[in-house]
């Protein structure tokens, strides 16, 4: 790919770099908590850090089923203004959280941050890949940097919890949220008309292939990864602490291990983007799949560096799966409805995934860490069995392929 072409060119560098770094911030500030947990919970006088985990459901709870209004708004309305709504409301809610000082107090501000996060999928992919020439590459990066924001909430928030406490966790990202929601407001370019009022292109052609069946089938799978992106990412600071016990104990070094783990895993997402514009898709999202529910099922009867380096297999599975429903809705879904289908496939998943968030606290207080993985083994399976009922679609001719010649 010449790194000089944009890949998108209806949208400005300006306006990439700052969609990109919304999915770092959106996925940063949801697993700020996760992180930081333990020391809130010392704060609030409760003794287990169990115990305060379903607190924060609300938050993954309200991300899902937001996605719904946030869709509809952002083809109706506008995506350049929802995203607008999206860095200042995600800013001012992360400093809500900072000052609450009960677990009640913080479910409500947690359940606020999850309405504003909701904003992101719905509204700032669509925009990103609106024009794009590679939209697998395009989300694959797009992929890479909002992981990099779950790489950046461990090791931040470990460094920040250890110096300056749990408060400070949320007001420093929330001030810099609000910095790029200005740039965002100033810099992003203007839309010419919502995209519902533009007129739709010509009808996507997937002969063989039912829409309803399509769309069914993303959404279950999608359901099946959300839930593991929550399982895995809000449990994987404490599962790495109990792994590592005998070895170390500094949080701040547990975060900075686990970041490593998100950046490296975060890089699947760009060559399964990459693979994706080439690849058919369900051959290569069932070795995916599969790949998740083999790493997991050895992470189990695992520990020490062993499991830490398994970490970096199965997080590179998970994240590596996180393409393929954007894809799909980029292939077969026109542009001028694409937030309202991403809408309502997110609040679905999202919304049902978010008891992941609930039993992780309750799971691990009762049966310890290994059930837990043995829970996520057993959906990377469900979610395989699922994706055998996708429609085989061919490889997607390549951006830069020159067109065959008609015989004279």
């Amino acid at each position: 790919m010449d790194a000089s072409r944009p890949a998108h060119p209806g949208n400005s560098m300006a306006t990439q770099w700052l969609l990109n770094i919304g999915h770092a911030i959106d996925h940063m500030f949801l697993l700020i908590f996760a992180t930081a947990v333990t020391s809130i919970a010392s704060d609030f006088g409760i003794a287990r850090w169990e115990d305060l985990m379903p607190y924060s459901v609300g938050a993954f709870f309200f991300f899902g089923i937001g996605s719904l209004p946030s869709g509809r708004l952002g083809d109706h309305w506008g995506r350049r203004k929802m995203m607008v709504v999206f860095f200042f409301g995600m800013g001012a809610a992360a400093l809500l959280v900072s000052a609450t000082q009960s677990p009640l107090q913080m479910a409500l501000a947690l359940a606020l941050l999850g309405c504003f996060a909701s904003i992101y999928h719905p509204v700032g992919i669509p925009m990103l890949v609106q024009s794009a020439v590679r939209p697998g590459l395009t989300i694959g990066i797009n992929g890479l940097v909002g992981n990099l924001g779950v790489a950046v909430a461990a090791v931040t928030t470990g460094f920040l919890v250890k110096y300056v406490g749990w408060r400070m966790a949320f007001a420093v990202p929330g001030v810099l949220c609000l910095v790029f929601g200005c740039a965002f407001a100033i810099l992003a370019t203007r839309e010419q008309a919502a995209p519902a009022k533009k007129k739709a292109g010509a009808a996507v052609s997937a002969p063989g292939v039912s829409m309803a069946r399509l769309l069914l089938v993303m959404t279950v799978a999608a359901t099946s990864g959300s839930l593991l992106f929550n399982f895995s990412t809000n449990s994987n600071y404490e599962l790495l602490t109990d792994k590592l016990r005998s070895i170390l104990g500094d949080p701040a070094r547990i975060g900075a291990l686990l970041a490593g783990v998100y950046a490296a895993a975060s890089l699947a997402q760009v060559i399964v983007g990459h693979l994706i514009d080439r690849m058919p898709l369900k051959r290569l999202y069932l070795g995916i799949v599969g790949a998740q529910a083999i790493l997991l099922a050895l992470a189990t009867v695992t520990d020490g560096w062993v499991f830490y380096g398994l970490q970096f297999l199965f997080m590179a599975a998970i994240f590596g799966a996180i393409p393929f429903t954007d894809a799909m809705i980029v292939r077969f879904v026109d542009d001028s409805m694409r937030s309202r289908v991403s809408g309502m496939r997110l609040a679905v998943s999202l919304g049902a995934s978010s008891i992941a968030v609930w039993m992780i606290g309750p799971v691990v207080k009762q049966a310890g860490f290994a059930t837990l993985l043995g829970v996520m083994t057993a959906t990377a399976v469900l979610s395989l069995l699922v994706l055998t009922q996708l429609p085989a679609t061919p490889a997607p001719r390549r951006a830069d392929a020159s067109p065959v010649p008609k015989p004279a």
